[in-house]
């Protein structure tokens, strides 16, 4: 079973040990950061430093040609991870006997979003959400496609990881963050992630509905949430809040924007890519879901893109709808066609663990976490993160990886 572990470049850079110690773990495989939004990162044995701030989201290697007299294109790391920093990584972690992956965040960059306002999810009540690139607007699309293409295929990489793919919502933490006041479970989080920039509006529209009116029909079904009455979560939640008709509109103009969006940057990387190259997803299997991991239907991406990386914090249950998705794919005797995409019979279904115990991860229980999602149709792992972890996290992994 294949194990990769996530690393950014300058857990890398400037410490001589590090590309050793991270293939001892006994992964095949580095995910190393290419393109990644604003951060402050934890790196504990590093010999130079011990935080590294990323002031905003950057490409961590030099850009090319094709941004030379646009308005959006991506900004370039300051002294966080200067020059060529995911190529000075890549290198010494290939040196270490490493397959090296890029890790690129898209739909995900506040500096975008402050320099360049009109291209920020609007919720009902007219709050931009900076962090949040609408994903419905072409000159934001064009930008989004352009930079997975350049950031995926950087020299020496054998694949990509697409992170942030999809819509964004309100979950987003931000410095000293204050929004957990009232608990918001995933039908609030739906209708706060819904967007009214004036794109959205006419793809509303393009649905039969007015779009005055359904703001004001989220801000009604908000309003008891606020004032503290529980949320019903799941689709059946945002229905009632919302109505069946209100609700079935907003997600088929959303889902159809995320699909085409996914389809296309795919399909650039691939363009990019040489011949072998993997192209995977971060992905959720609820397709209205927003963030880091956007909702897909499994079938669809399954049919898109070489397979999905699917968070497990919460347990490995996510993996199931790819993995029924994945089987379903396989070749059955006197079986009807199927009816729409056709899914990769050889996707890759890659289970992500946090291993940092300081963040939530659970790096004792990592070997019994694996065994389950074996068994619910996992074919790889992946850490978060081999740089940020502590060394007792990290050499309660080494035992369970040598298992494999």
């Amino acid at each position: 079973m294949k194990a990769s572990t996530f690393v950014y470049p300058w857990d890398v850079n400037g410490d001589p040990e590090a590309a050793a110690r991270i293939a001892s773990l006994g992964v095949q495989q580095v995910t190393l950061a290419a393109a990644y939004h604003s951060t402050r990162a934890l790196t504990p044995r590093h010999p130079r430093h011990r935080i590294v701030t990323a002031e905003h989201a950057a490409v961590l290697y030099p850009t090319d040609g094709r941004w030379e007299g646009r308005e959006l294109r991506p900004y370039t790391a300051g002294d966080w991870a200067p020059g060529d920093a995911f190529g000075e990584a890549a290198e010494a972690l290939t040196g270490a006997g490493l397959e090296v992956h890029t890790w690129v965040v898209l739909a995900h960059n506040s500096r975008l979003g402050a320099e360049h306002p009109g291209t920020s999810v609007v919720n009902a009540y007219g709050d931009r959400y900076p962090w949040a690139p609408c994903i419905a607007q072409p000159a934001t699309r064009a930008y989004l496609v352009d930079l997975a293409a350049e950031a995926a295929v950087r020299p020496g990489a054998r694949g990509t990881e697409l992170e942030s793919l999809g819509w964004y919502g309100l979950q987003h933490l931000h410095a000293h963050d204050k929004t957990g006041g009232v608990p918001l479970g995933d039908a609030g989080m739906y209708l706060m992630a819904l967007c009214f920039c004036a794109v959205c509006r006419e793809g509303y529209g393009a649905q039969g509905l007015d779009a005055d009116e359904l703001a004001a029909a989220v801000r009604a079904a908000l309003e008891p949430l606020w004032q503290g009455a529980p949320d019903d979560g799941g689709w059946a939640g945002v229905e009632k809040l919302l109505g069946e008709a209100n609700a079935a509109a907003t997600r088929a103009w959303r889902d159809e924007t995320a699909r085409t969006l996914q389809e296309t940057a795919v399909a650039a990387v691939r363009a990019a890519a040489p011949e072998g190259f993997q192209i995977l997803l971060h992905a959720d299997p609820v397709t209205y879901h927003v963030g880091a991991n956007p909702g897909v239907d499994p079938a669809h991406i399954l049919s898109v893109a070489d397979g999905v990386v699917v968070p497990c914090a919460g347990g490995p249950g996510l993996l199931t709808p790819f993995a029924e998705t994945r089987k379903d794919a396989e070749p059955r005797k006197d079986a009807e066609p199927r009816k729409g995409p056709e899914p990769r019979k050889e996707g890759v279904i890659a289970a992500n663990f946090g291993v940092v115990s300081g963040m939530g991860g659970s790096p004792g229980t990592l070997a019994a976490d694996v065994a389950r999602a074996r068994e619910l149709g996992a074919t790889e792992i992946r850490l978060y993160h081999a740089g940020l972890a502590s060394d007792r996290d990290l050499e309660a992994v080494r035992p369970v990886l040598a298992g494999f």
